[in-house]
């Protein structure tokens, strides 16, 4: 049960409405994975972390470097050369002390997705699109909502994938996209806002999420622009 001092903590989302002591209650007993701790993940992770999501697992096999500070807000460059998700576990249990956080300084393959991924809502931070195949894979696999953000320069996109129910990333992806990308902090930081928003609403049963929608964000011109998604009658993973 929600703790005296976290009603305090959470009191003004609690207000909300659809949320109230019931959501947060839900909020504390999810899980969720994230794989990337970069700078979508470190956004996604955050902020699902103080709204008190209450299992966090963080996937990076990933060092600190000096040129992921501009965009990966969990580190400063007394963490350079450190595992990303272990200094991710310290900071967010840090942020909030209520959220157990399991780090995995791992990379995910066909080999062991099958063992880092449990029966999680996924959160998709990752900066290639082998490993976001691998992820789309398993969420059909397993029947697991998967959570889509992508960012290039100002550009971002989002979307929120529910097997069964929608179009997946092989229906709106193809090929190898090239990197690394470039990109300034702002805009990994507006997407992993709206794919924790996306988490959010997903636990509490409120809203209406991203389904067959992208959401593309152009920073430069700051418009927002949606595209529905349909199905690929010749997809193999969500047929």
């Amino acid at each position: 049960m929600i703790s005296q001092p976290d009603m305090q903590r959470y009191e003004r989302q609690m207000m909300l409405a659809g949320w109230g002591r019931e959501g947060q209650e839900k909020l504390r007993q999810a899980r969720v994975l994230l794989v990337g701790v970069g700078g979508l993940g470190s956004a996604v992770a955050t902020y699902l972390a103080v709204a008190g999501v209450g299992e966090l697992r963080v996937i990076d096999c990933d060092k600190v470097e000096l040129s992921n500070l501009n965009r990966q807000i969990l580190y400063s460059d007394g963490d350079l050369g450190r595992e990303k998700a272990l200094v991710a576990k310290e900071r967010l249990e840090l942020l909030n002390p209520g959220v157990r956080v399991e780090a995995i300084a791992d990379r995910i393959t066909e080999e062991n997705v099958h063992d880092l991924v449990a029966d999680d809502l996924i959160v998709d931070a990752t900066d290639n699109l082998d490993t976001r195949y691998i992820l789309n894979n398993m969420a059909f696999e397993r029947s697991l909502p998967l959570f889509h953000g992508a960012v290039y320069g100002f550009e971002g996109r989002a979307t929120t994938i529910v097997p069964g129910k929608t179009s997946c990333l092989r229906c709106l992806y193809d090929g190898i996209v090239p990197g690394p990308a470039p990109v300034p902090g702002v805009t990994p930081a507006v997407i992993g806002c709206i794919q924790a928003t996306e988490v959010l609403k997903y636990l509490l049963g409120i809203g209406e999420l991203l389904t067959d929608r992208l959401l593309v964000y152009d920073g430069l011109s700051l418009r927002f622009d949606e595209v529905r998604l349909r199905k690929n009658p010749g997809c193999g993973v969500c047929k």
